[in-house]
């Protein structure tokens, strides 16, 4: 959904793409793009330059997930708050629940 997203602005690098899309691995990237490409979302094209230069961009089937995106984007920000309480609230219950299996488990 980033990588969709920062390719919406238009033809990329690999290294743009790697820097918009904040927290992504190389090799995640790397995976991303290549699934993207498989799907027909993405076009790469080589240039034969030294060094070599390679641009990603979306396709004209890529472009057509730019509205749905901005829909869930846009939903996933205003919700955003709810989700960390909810996930807040869950990391809560693990650690409780992993209290009570070190005391449930404890030597004697």
């Amino acid at each position: 959904m980033m990588v969709v997203g920062s390719l919406a602005q238009g033809p990329m690098r690999y290294n743009h793409i790697l820097r918009a899309v904040e927290g992504i691995s190389q090799r995640m990237l790397t995976l991303t793009l290549k699934g993207l490409e498989q799907d027909g979302l993405v076009t790469r094209t080589m240039y034969p330059t030294i060094p070599p230069r390679v641009d990603y961009e979306l396709t004209e089937l890529g472009r057509l997930l730019i509205v749905p995106l901005q829909s869930l984007y846009d939903w996933a920000t205003q919700h955003r708050p709810a989700m960390l309480a909810a996930r807040e609230a869950f990391a809560e219950k693990e650690r409780e629940a992993a209290s009570q299996r070190a005391r449930f488990t404890a030597p004697k």
